[in-house]
């Protein structure tokens, strides 16, 4: 079955589509939720998790906005992120530089310009750096994981994101982190 037809049975709610679901386009969304939750009983349940939200959501699905992969994968990250925020927090060491853990309405608003201003950073990058910098701080991939997929050294993925970086602190001004 390919793409168009699975979507359409989706969207007509046919017996078997979810498990046709799985059986393609699971081993895919297995691997943008792995990165994010350590535990795999966790990532099996956001995976059925993710299934039914593409299985309910199905007519918002857009090929003129993006691809069926992205969306599926958009969903996955989501699903995952969702349930990593719900898990107990791991203990930390109080120290008096923590910041509160509530934000006034100016702190919410200087954080939403900085992410859109980063957006709009990362945009502009090359097609291949964008990839590589969603994958690791977007995605959460490991500098290892990364590397093997890219056929090269670990190294190597860490210089290109450092350079990423740098040029992201150009474009955004030196003093971004600070803000």
């Amino acid at each position: 079955m390919d793409q168009t037809e699975l979507i359409r049975s989706l969207k007509e709610q046919s017996d078997g589509s979810l498990e046709l679901l799985r059986l393609h386009y699971g081993p895919l969304m297995r691997y943008i939720i792995a990165p994010i939750l350590p535990d795999p009983r966790d990532r099996e349940e956001v995976l059925s998790d993710a299934l039914l939200r593409v299985w309910d959501k199905i007519d918002q699905y857009d090929p003129a906005r993006g691809s069926w992969t992205g969306w599926l994968g958009i969903i996955a990250r989501n699903a995952a992120v969702d349930r990593a925020r719900t898990l107990p927090p791991q203990p930390k060491e109080l120290t008096p530089d923590i910041p509160a853990p509530h934000s006034d309405p100016e702190q919410e608003l200087l954080r939403k310009e900085r992410r859109d201003l980063l957006h709009r950073a990362v945009s502009a990058l090359p097609a291949a750096e964008q990839s590589l910098f969603y994958r690791k701080y977007y995605y959460r991939q490991s500098t290892a994981q990364i590397a093997a997929e890219c056929g090269t050294t670990v190294r190597a993925i860490e210089g290109r994101l450092y350079r990423i970086k740098q040029k992201l602190r150009k474009t955004l001004g030196g003093d971004f982190n600070e803000r």
